[in-house]
């Protein structure tokens, strides 16, 4: 197998086109997979995405773009998915070519919605890739930032510690800093529950709760994130580190953060389905919060803060009773 060799982003959003920037800065050419050919044709005459991040400019003349899952994934050694959880089987179910002989890195901070199984997971049980070929990219690290250039952090996770540390590689530049793990899974639902909080981070920020409550509120995140991590996936991990915690913090409080901007209209009076309307990308925690209630229903792990977000977001119970229970269990 040749890593990194010829590398492939895959997907068209705003993730997607940040990972492409950085990816710039490191190779000398690379693959774009996109599925709508029109936005494929819009960028090869403008130079820059024309849907998101509009702002990166590009040079054209060093990316092979593709609007086939198969051409893409045939002329790649190495994948950088970035497509939202809740659309990636949609655009695997096209996929004729084998993965087993590609390094597979899932840059989607998500669950695969009805299989409930991380993404790592469901690209060794579905298209049977090995485990050692998978790798996963977290932190905080909003996309908007790197357009702009930000100091930003990541981390590449993979059970075999050499092929983290090549990865590595493609994604540390000016202004990105890489490190490695080999939790795999524990960053997967890491990144999966930060976007739960930051939904009910921005659901009490539309009640016009404080800051001192939502550090109380992130507080107790962190030990129910930590509580579920150690029982799902038991291993030695600091919780404490970037790509948890540092991920959460992020996603719980920046402008930029989309589950955050999705719990604030909520709580400003908006229904779930017009939020969803209204809001132009994914809000990923939506999906995220079914999943994880139904996997910690073999589990049991005690979860308040899920339970209160799932039962607004699906059993449609009022946001302000719902929010002040939780508060009583605060401390």
């Amino acid at each position: 197998m040749n890593i990194p060799g010829r590398i492939a982003v895959m997907g068209g959003g705003s993730w997607a086109t940040a990972i492409a920037k950085i990816i710039s800065m490191t190779q000398t050419n690379f693959n774009w997979y996109m599925r709508r050919p029109e936005q494929i044709e819009e960028f090869q005459m403008f130079g820059h995405n024309p849907a998101y991040l509009s702002s990166i400019q590009f040079d054209v003349e060093n990316i092979d773009f593709f609007a086939d899952i198969n051409e893409a994934v045939r002329n790649s050694d190495t994948l950088i998915f970035a497509i939202p959880s809740p659309y990636i089987k949609q655009h695997l179910e096209k996929l004729e070519v084998s993965l087993k002989n590609k390094m597979i890195i899932s840059a989607i901070k998500g669950i695969v919605p009805d299989e409930n199984m991380i993404v790592s997971d469901y690209f060794s049980k579905v298209y049977n890739v090995s485990p050692n070929n998978i790798a996963v990219l977290g932190g905080p690290c909003h996309a908007e930032e790197v357009a702009l250039g930000r100091l930003s952090y990541l981390t590449i996770g993979c059970i075999c510690e050499e092929k983290a540390q090549i990865l590595s590689g493609i994604f540390n530049t000016r202004f990105v800093k890489t490190s490695t793990s080999t939790d795999v899974p524990g960053i997967e639902y890491a990144s999966v529950l930060k976007n739960v909080y930051a939904i009910v981070a921005g659901i009490c920020h539309g009640l016009k709760y404080g800051d001192n409550f939502q550090a109380v509120l992130i507080s107790n995140a962190i030990k129910e994130m930590d509580s579920f991590i150690t029982t799902i996936s038991p291993a030695t991990r600091d919780v404490h580190g970037s790509v948890y915690i540092g991920d959460l913090l992020v996603t719980a409080y920046s402008r930029f953060s989309r589950n955050r901007i999705f719990g604030s209209m909520i709580g400003k009076g908006y229904s779930v389905k017009t939020a969803q309307l209204e809001m132009e990308m994914i809000a990923e925690g939506y999906f995220g919060t079914k999943c994880i209630k139904e996997i910690n229903a073999n589990v049991q792990v005690e979860m308040p803060i899920l339970d209160t977000v799932y039962s607004i977001l699906y059993e449609r119970k009022s946001v302000v009773p719902a929010i002040r229970k939780l508060t009583d269990l605060f401390q």
